[in-house]
């Protein structure tokens, strides 16, 4: 014997049925918070903050990333010997 039993009804009023909590409140207070958090840290991620905070720990450093991408971009096998 095969029987079908088809229920008609929201995730809420099923919830409500089997008696579980509403975790509406508590996903809405996560996500506000969450929010907040992000918000908040999204200036330590702009370029500038981050070239900053690259920069501040190394006065040299500026000038290794320069040569760096001018030796990347193939230009860098005079660049330093001629300096001399």
């Amino acid at each position: 014997m095969k029987v079908n039993v088809e229920i008609d009804c929201t995730p809420l009023e099923a919830r409500q049925f089997f008696g579980l909590p509403d975790v509406a409140p508590m996903q809405n207070a996560v996500m506000d918070r969450l929010q907040q958090q992000m918000l908040s840290n999204i200036d330590k991620v702009s370029p500038e903050a981050l070239m900053q905070s690259w920069f501040t720990f190394d006065p040299k450093l500026a000038e290794r990333f320069q040569d760096m991408f001018v030796a990347m971009a193939g230009f860098g096998g005079a660049g330093k010997k001629d300096k001399k």
